[in-house]
């Protein structure tokens, strides 16, 4: 594992992240025997502002919700093992955990299905559920890119590295030390370096040539792949595909 940068603030964020929404989402779905549905909105009720329309209600609670409780309890006991939060690092990484966490709760959207005669919404159920894990990932991307460089302060507690900054909020992922080189091999951290990477020659992002081979230039090689095509189904319960050669271009960090 790197060292306290902004790319381990991610990982620890996002794998936090990733606990809580797939044990909440399978507590819904009935994979795991010690938790069920999310219910608790049920006895809530409807938001005063909903009320009946015409002795009809608009909408009410039902179905089966995410329980997102019972995931951000579990990965709190499960991520978090170990992480006492006595040191800087660790407690840098419990805050980068609830920040995963956070994420995850803050993302859960409302739900409705209609139910009435003859296509007719006399009726509207409606329950919470978890966006694709996808969205959780682009927001914590987003939060990687804006983290805060963080020190600890007097009382114990995280502070922005530069004084002029604003303290992290408990969305924010925090790290200690700015990030090493990517670009050479470095066996200590665990680099790989971008030598003999594949790149995309037009691509402006970060899998972009001119950014992964660090200016480095690259090669350009015709290369014959062979690759299943053409697969047919075949009863029962065979697929059979037949093996095509195709030419593809590839490029390579130098």
């Amino acid at each position: 594992m790197l060292s306290g940068c902004r790319e381990t603030a991610f990982i620890y964020a996002i794998t936090s992240a990733a606990v809580t929404h797939a044990v909440a989402r399978s507590c819904a779905e009935g994979s795991i025997e010690s938790c069920t549905c999310d219910y608790s909105h049920h006895s809530r009720g409807a938001p005063k502002s909903q009320g009946t329309i015409h002795g009809v209600k608009d909408w009410e609670w039902g179905g089966c919700s995410d329980n997102i409780g019972f995931g951000f309890k579990f990965s709190r006991e499960f991520v978090d093992t170990g992480e006492r939060g006595r040191s800087l690092r660790e407690k840098m990484n419990l805050h980068n955990n609830e920040a995963g966490r956070t994420h995850v709760a803050n993302e859960m959207r409302q739900e409705c299905k209609c139910h009435g005669m003859s296509g007719s919404c006399t009726v509207k159920t409606c329950w919470m559920r978890l966006p694709n894990f996808r969205v959780v990932g682009d927001n914590l991307k987003d939060r990687f890119d804006g983290a805060s460089r963080v020190m600890v302060s007097n009382a114990g507690s995280l502070r922005p590295y530069n004084p002029e900054h604003k303290p992290p909020t408990s969305k924010d992922l925090v790290y200690l030390e700015p990030s090493p080189g990517f670009c050479e091999k470095n066996p200590r951290l665990g680099i790989q370096g971008t030598h003999g990477r594949q790149c995309n020659d037009t691509s402006l992002g970060v899998d972009g040539c001119d950014l992964m081979c660090c200016g480095r230039g690259y090669r350009t090689q015709e290369i014959v792949v062979v690759e299943r095509c053409a697969c047919t189904f075949h009863w029962c319960c065979e697929v059979k595909c037949k093996l095509c050669r195709t030419k593809k271009t590839v490029h390579t960090c130098l």
